[in-house]
């Protein structure tokens, strides 16, 4: 399966950065992993009591581009709740939105339940089950493998339940909520992590359940690269590498979060990790989309929107370059897979485009050149011209598109 992946990767073309390959997961109609693009996903915020109110913000995500969407499950009216939500979704015709379901402590009969009505569920392997005790007291050998056959029998349904419904498991981490159990043996640390994802996969690879997404999220970028980092290596030494789940929990909100998230996707998508991701926001949800997509753009994984190049505006610079980049943009961002330059001079101009469609280019003192690729096909146009030409242009090449009107203009 690794073999033919590849294989039509290579056909494909793919960008620079080439993943490693991890098993196929099928989540609803979208399947992680393999060469199948990076998914976005995000999650409601609403009660799930409030069945109507999570249909919409389910409907609202997906329409924004999410392609997978997580629900919050923490019991078991809850879970019953979410097969009202799945009728409803199928009664507007919306059925195919893959959904997750959300469950942390002490899951195991709201994730058996839950499993008949979603795609995927999530559990949190240090809260699966959930026992608090003195943190000063040391586990013995014996309490630790109880603890570890307590998980397996907890487990076990779960698995046969999943296995039944067709219904995906992502084993996801968190930092701030191992197991006291974990924090012992490996303490705050992120091979604590790790053990804690392994110790779960062992156990459902012994029951024949291999349809698992595994997550190893934290607050702090750092620790979030290393841990995903570190299970990428292990995956390495075993027979099957699962998909793997990115994002900075508890973000929070801003240009910080969206950098802060930024910094921690953007490394790890570059080193070829990363099946699905999240940018988790103190915001709306749906602000959480186009930040996943620009972060795939930027790193050639995927591509839905204009690609636009722009020199930094200096003394060269013969025309505002400030009011030409926000006009061409607003001409042609909605030529969804170009990429189109607007350079200050000949000097950045075509050897610096990287390779863009086109390209509007300063000349000299209120004059411009229209380029296709790097050949100079239009010269000397009157500033005031250019993004008339340029558009004519791409319409004489049959690249152009009328774009949708808005809501205003409906």
């Amino acid at each position: 399966m690794i073999r033919r992946a590849l294989l039509r990767r290579r056909k494909r073309g793919m960008g620079l950065f080439k993943r490693k390959l991890t098993r196929e997961v099928r989540i609803g109609d979208r399947i992680i992993g393999g060469d199948y693009p990076v998914a976005v996903q995000s999650m409601i915020v609403e009660d799930t009591a409030d069945v109507d109110g999570c249909v919409n913000a389910i409907i609202r995500l997906y329409a924004a581009g999410c392609e997978i969407v997580r629900v919050t499950t923490p019991n078991l009216r809850d879970a019953h709740h979410l097969g009202e939500i799945r009728k409803k979704l199928r009664g507007k015709g919306y059925a195919h939105i893959p959904l997750v379901a959300d469950i942390h402590h002490n899951g195991h009969k709201i994730a058996v339940e839950v499993s008949r009505y979603v795609d995927k569920i999530r559990i949190n392997p240090g809260l699966f089950v959930f026992k608090r005790r003195d943190a000063n007291q040391d586990y013995t050998a014996a309490e630790i493998e109880s603890e570890r056959q307590k998980i397996h029998e907890q487990l076990r349904p779960v698995l046969d339940a999943c296995k039944a419904n067709g219904t995906a498991i992502r084993i996801g981490v968190n930092h701030g909520s191992l197991s006291e159990r974990m924090l012992f043996i490996h303490g705050d640390t992120p091979q604590g992590m790790v053990a804690s994802a392994l110790e779960f996969l062992d156990i459902c690879e012994a029951e024949g359940f291999m349809e698992l997404v595994v997550s190893l999220k934290a607050s702090r970028v750092p620790v979030m690269v290393e841990a995903n980092r570190l299970i990428s290596k292990r995956f390495a030494e075993r027979i099957n590498a699962y998909p793997l789940h990115l994002g900075v929990t508890e973000a929070g909100d801003g240009i910080y979060a969206r950098i802060k998230s930024t910094a921690g996707l953007a490394t790890l998508l570059a080193e070829g990790l990363g099946d699905t991701i999240r940018v988790s926001l103190a915001e709306d949800p749906i602000a959480e989309i186009p930040v996943c997509y620009d972060i795939l753009q930027a790193l050639g994984l995927r591509k839905t929107k204009v690609e636009f190049i722009a020199c930094p505006s200096c003394g060269r610079t013969k025309f505002n370059l400030t009011e030409v980049v926000p006009k061409v943009r607003q001409a042609t961002e909605h030529l969804v897979g170009l990429d189109i330059a607007i350079m200050g001079c000949i000097v950045n101009g075509p050897g610096e485009m990287a390779g863009a469609d086109y390209g509007y280019v300063g000349k000299g003192v209120g004059r411009v050149s229209i380029y296709r690729g790097k050949e100079e096909v239009i010269p000397n146009v009157p500033e005031g011209d250019g993004v008339e030409t340029l558009i004519n242009l791409i319409k004489e090449d049959g690249r152009w598109v009328e774009p949708e009107p808005s809501i205003q203009d409906a």
